[in-house]
């Protein structure tokens, strides 16, 4: 797998392994997001993305979804390995773009601030 890729092997895709995260994973909250992340057994990064109606506009919604998919995929060597991370958006989290959704997270993750 390539560094900077984010392969279908690296998404939570079933409805039980987003509740396994919610229901067993440690949580993390900032004003625009709750992270859950989990160990997993399967020795790979995986990556879910939560938004709900109360977010926006399909456009909106995807719009963060984007954001998160690609903070992810150029972070996530710093993320914790073997590990499932669930992004949950909250209202708000619209009105972000990628730097202030990387300034929120990179303060929540506790990344390097040489990023």
């Amino acid at each position: 797998m390539k560094r900077f890729s984010l392969g279908k092997e690296e998404r939570l895709l079933n409805p039980s392994e987003f509740r396994r995260v919610i229901r067993k994973g440690k949580i993390q909250s900032t004003e625009h997001f709750e992270i859950f992340i989990f160990p997993n057994q399967i020795k790979k990064q995986r990556l879910g993305i939560t938004t709900s109606k109360r977010i926006g506009t399909a456009v909106k919604r995807n719009l963060i979804k984007r954001l998160l998919r690609e903070f992810f995929r150029l972070h996530k060597a710093y993320l914790p390995t073997s590990s499932d991370t669930l992004f949950i958006a909250k209202p708000g989290a619209d009105q972000l773009n990628y730097s202030g959704l990387y300034e929120e997270l990179k303060f929540l993750l506790r990344l390097d601030k040489s990023l």
